[in-house]
């Protein structure tokens, strides 16, 4: 098991490793990739760092149980009702919501007793983490906590370390004031005043910051007291892992499999996201069929790829969704099909294999998010390219910042807007395309994952 006093401390609802039970009572573990991972490998195992995480499933709870685990990774069995409660409940269902402007507001949300029962789970689950990083943590220790899940644990850290050096980093956008007050004014107050109990609070962009601060200001006065230092760090996409990763054998074979979908000589619009109601692939979908119906030149020349990997579908709204996606690309391929072509190939079942052979056979990449905190398949796709990719992005991605300036970049709510976008994009001359790739894969990579974690680090280290 993880060993006390450790130097550097990162909080994390997810952890870097996970465990499943077999038929036999076996565990088995299984390496989580992302951004934290191969930032966390970066500082080498003698920094002394420990991650702590929640068990997620029965594997991992298992794993707690009989003490199973791994140096440098302390994982906190959670009741499951309190889990649920806390991830699905308050993080996934109103935190998520709030951040990305989700909600449709006739009817929703209502903050009744059932949120305020919520809400108490959403308050042990931050203390249990918090409670954990006092343990673990050696005298002056830097800790990283991370997300919309553990916006409480930094100021219940600091009441039981003040000599820790704490931060806390979102990855999601934030809501401007007038969106964020829908909260109870109660909640509102606490999850700022929960990150404000960090030394140094970051974020991906310069906008979603500044929304935060105007937060602050709006919800606790103009002169709160508080010496916490408010911090930019846009991460990047991996290129090194990114382009050995796609060139290897299983890649291959799904661009054979992919190109066969797709036909001979026909133009392709990738997609890879996950069905999260954030990426807005329902009007991405109607923005191809616009284009179909507007441009009927590109009937049986284009074909588009939409790789939208299930989430979350133990939420109703988001099974809800994943059912709309599925109906409108059939209704698009009964509408337009032909005997030799198929207008949407849609894959539901997640492959990252297939997401890179996606990336690399891409004439045009669509990321037309409604809102999000960065965005790293916009980052992605460029860099893995083989002939040069035009990118289609919304303006309200948090990429749309370093990337805007070379994509053709559009309002997401806007499917003719959107449509028009596509037609541009497919009709771009080939040396500009490759020209925009070229510096798309440039500011793209301008900090990879690694150099991303130990930019906050350091900059936490030399706060105050």
């Amino acid at each position: 098991m993880a060993s006390t006093q450790a130097q550097i401390l990162v909080a994390s609802n997810r952890g870097p490793i996970s465990y499943a039970l077999d038929e036999i009572g076996t565990l088995k573990a299984k390496r989580g990739g992302g951004g934290l991972v191969s930032g966390l490998s970066a500082i080498g195992p003698e920094a002394g760092a420990l991650w702590v995480c929640s068990a997620l499933g029965d594997g991992d709870r298992e794993a707690v149980r009989r003490g199973v685990g791994e140096e440098g990774v302390r994982m906190l069995d959670i009741p499951a009702d309190v889990h649920e409660d806390a991830y699905n409940g308050v993080a996934n269902s109103v935190l998520w919501f709030v951040n990305h402007m989700l909600y449709q507001t006739p009817l929703e949300p209502a903050f009744d007793a059932e949120f305020r029962r919520q809400w108490a789970s959403f308050e042990t689950y931050n203390r249990a983490f918090a409670e954990a990083l006092a343990e673990e943590a050696a005298p002056g220790a830097a800790v990283l906590v991370q997300d919309y899940h553990l916006t409480l644990a930094p100021r219940m850290l600091r009441e039981l370390r003040p000599d820790l050096r704490i931060g806390h980093f979102s990855h999601t956008p934030w809501a401007p004031p007038e969106y964020f007050r829908m909260l109870p004014d109660d909640i509102a107050a606490q999850l700022l005043d929960g990150i404000l109990g960090a030394d140094r609070a970051a974020f991906l962009t310069q906008r979603w910051a500044d929304a935060f601060t105007d937060c602050c200001h709006a919800v606790l006065g103009p002169a709160i007291p508080s010496g916490t230092r408010i911090g930019v760090h846009g991460l990047g996409a991996d290129a090194d892992f990114l382009r050995k990763r796609s060139h290897e054998a299983d890649v291959n074979e799904r661009i054979v499999a992919l190109r066969e979908q797709i036909g001979e000589g026909r133009k392709a619009i990738v997609r890879v996201d996950r069905t999260e109601l954030s990426k807005n692939i329902v009007r991405g979908l109607l923005a191809y069929r616009q284009l179909l119906e507007d441009q009927p030149s590109w009937r049986e020349r284009v074909v588009h790829v939409a790789l939208a990997y299930p989430s979350r579908q133990d939420l109703a709204v988001y099974r809800d969704y994943m059912a709309e996606v599925r109906r409108l690309a059939d209704e698009i391929n009964s509408q337009y099909g032909t005997p030799g072509w198929t207008p949407v190939v849609l894959h539901l079942k997640d492959d990252f294999a297939r997401s890179l052979a996606a990336y690399r056979l891409a004439d045009v990449a669509l990321v037309n998010p409604i809102r999000d905190g960065m965005n790293l398949v916009a980052k992605e796709v460029p860099v893995v390219s083989d002939e040069g990719c035009a990118l289609v992005l919304s303006r309200e991605a948090g990429a749309y910042e370093e990337l805007g300036e070379d994509a053709i970049v559009v309002n997401p709510y806007d499917v003719v807007g959107t449509a028009r976008a596509l037609h541009s994009a497919l009709t771009m001359p080939r040396d500009e395309r490759a020209e925009r790739t070229k510096r798309l894969a440039a500011s793209a990579t301008a900090l990879p994952p690694a150099q991303w974690f130990l930019d906050q680090l350091e900059a936490l280290r030399s706060a105050g």
